[in-house]
């Protein structure tokens, strides 16, 4: 079995795959180190014996963890790093070392599923929008504030615009113009994340034309998945680019 892990500031997200990278046996989202082991204690007939893992953390933190998983596990884990190519993809930034790991990694799992201009875009605390072209070449993107970052600013500097996360899932059963605060900010910034998301549409039809595959990810995705209906969601795409980042002899 091979544990992958995406490890981002706030939380992990994990899976564990069977040897054959076909059946995904368990997975989950973790807020912490201690959280995750206890998470992966819980899977029946867990064998890792592979660990990859894509992580934002600062490098003690990260080695924090494996170490751990070392620990408990007896597993050995590899993680993504930054390469000016790979998977067929150029890397589009000027200093290839900067761009994200998670966005490369997107990059990468996109183009190798679709083999064609793609506009991938990740829709969470912060949404990224990358755009790779039919031979690879990542043509750079754009990263602006996600849902959790417009509403978290708002409620932080308006003293007036308080309310708790089920108020605002109930704002957003409607795009109706708010009669509430909650109705208003939510509303709001549901509109200013769709207008991204349709730029991104517009630059992306005119690079690529009409043929380019469009796909979503992130906690975020199935809230524009309604003006993207031809979008694939995959919420772990992440992961499909890890694969190639680090792949792993089977068994």
């Amino acid at each position: 079995m091979i544990l992958e892990l995406d490890c981002g500031n706030s939380f992990i997200k994990w899976r564990v795959i069977d040897d054959a990278q076909v059946v995904i046996v368990a997975g989950g989202v973790a807020g912490s180190d201690e959280e995750l082991i206890s998470a992966l204690r819980k899977v029946s007939g867990l064998a890792l014996r592979h660990c990859r893992l894509v992580s934002v953390r600062s490098g003690e933190e990260t080695c924090a963890l494996t170490d751990q998983l070392q620990a408990v596990f007896g597993v050995t884990c590899v993680s993504a790093s930054p390469a000016m190519e790979l998977g067929g993809v150029r890397n589009g930034y000027s200093d290839f070392q900067r761009l994200g790991l998670d966005r490369w990694l997107a990059v990468l799992g996109a183009y190798h599923i679709a083999r064609k201009p793609c506009l991938v875009l990740d829709l969470g605390t912060a949404v990224t929008s990358d755009l790779i072209a039919g031979d690879g070449e990542h043509l750079g993107g754009f990263i602006c504030p996600g849902m959790p970052l417009m509403r978290n600013q708002l409620r932080t500097h308006t003293r007036r615009i308080r309310y708790n996360d089920e108020a605002a899932e109930r704002a957003l059963l409607d795009l109706a113009p708010g009669r509430s605060t909650v109705e208003a900010v939510e509303r709001g910034c549901l509109l200013m994340l769709r207008g991204f998301v349709q730029a991104q549409i517009d630059l992306a039809s005119k690079h690529f034309g009409d043929e380019f595959e469009v796909f979503l990810t992130g906690g975020d995705a199935l809230l524009v998945r309604d003006v993207l209906p031809c979008a694939r969601v995959l919420p772990d795409l992440v992961f499909v680019g890890l694969a190639i980042a680090c792949p792993l002899h089977r068994g």
